[in-house]
């Protein structure tokens, strides 16, 4: 019996944890006073959600944006599965608390269904604009001697920049002691990255002092609570004209290791 357990034990992924992510480091500094939206989000998302808004920036000089519009940009991201997100216990309770939060009237629910199927992670940002990239046999075999991994998903979060989205947060499980998003980056000739965020929640407005404490709140109740686990195989070549892939389009699917075994999927933790 304790030979069996011991097994699975060792079966289950070890995650990297928040000593070796940025999550802590870039965290809003909730400390300093009420949550305000600040310039990037009121650039790029804001006409998005609330195009009325007095403090919506249209456009600005040497940025490509026009009302939160702009060229076509491919990255390359990890797909999170919407409705295997929603169908999960954990997450459902997190998004109970969020519709019953005291800032929940300033959340831009109705972008959410129309972002179910496009939810991810971006791990290589602006590959190309205007037209797909080009992904050389290298680079596609240097993705297939990558085995498939799994994440384990958890959240929310406010980050230092874009305030005004709350994300979820992927841990990448480690294979012996290393990150195996920071081969996947590797094979894109990108540095190793340690910020994988799941866009989810949209602010329409600045928050005041009492909701700004609910969310910090929430997001320490939920900090390491785990909402979804499940196994990346393949990766997205994603083509977007605005930062919440509103209108967006799946350029390419690139595999994995083919023959790696893939665990079967869990809504559950």
């Amino acid at each position: 019996m304790a030979d069996r357990q011991a097994s699975a034990a060792s079966a289950r992924p070890a995650f990297c944890a928040d000593g070796e992510l940025g999550y802590r480091r870039s965290l809003t500094a909730f400390a300093d006073g009420p949550l305000t939206l600040d310039e990037p989000y009121r650039l790029a998302h804001l006409p998005l959600v609330a195009p009325d808004h007095p403090r919506v920036i249209a456009r600005q000089e040497g940025r490509s944006y026009e009302m939160g519009v702009h060229p076509c940009i491919y990255s390359l991201v990890l797909p999170v599965d919407g409705a295997l997100l929603a169908g999960s216990e954990p997450f459902q309770r997190l998004d109970a608390e969020m519709r019953a939060a005291p800032f929940a009237a300033k959340i831009a629910w109705d972008i959410l269904p129309r972002r179910s199927e496009r939810l991810h992670a971006t791990l290589c940002g602006t590959l190309s604009t205007g037209e797909a990239p080009s992904v050389d046999d290298g680079t596609r075999q240097a993705l297939a001697r990558i085995a498939p991994f799994a994440v384990d998903l958890r959240g929310p979060f406010s980050g230092n920049v874009n305030r005004g989205r709350i994300y979820l947060r992927v841990y990448p499980e480690k294979r012996d002691g290393l990150n195996p998003i920071h081969a996947v980056q590797a094979a894109f000739g990108r540095p190793p990255g340690d910020l994988y965020l799941v866009g989810l929640y949209n602010l329409t407005d600045d928050l005041d002092a009492g909701e700004t404490a609910a969310l910090a709140q929430i997001i320490a109740r939920w900090w390491d609570m785990s909402l979804l686990r499940f196994t990346v195989a393949d990766l997205w070549l994603l083509g977007a004209c605005d930062d919440l892939v509103l209108d967006s389009q799946i350029a390419d699917r690139l595999a994995l290791q083919a023959d790696a075994p893939i665990p079967a999927k869990s809504p559950r933790p």
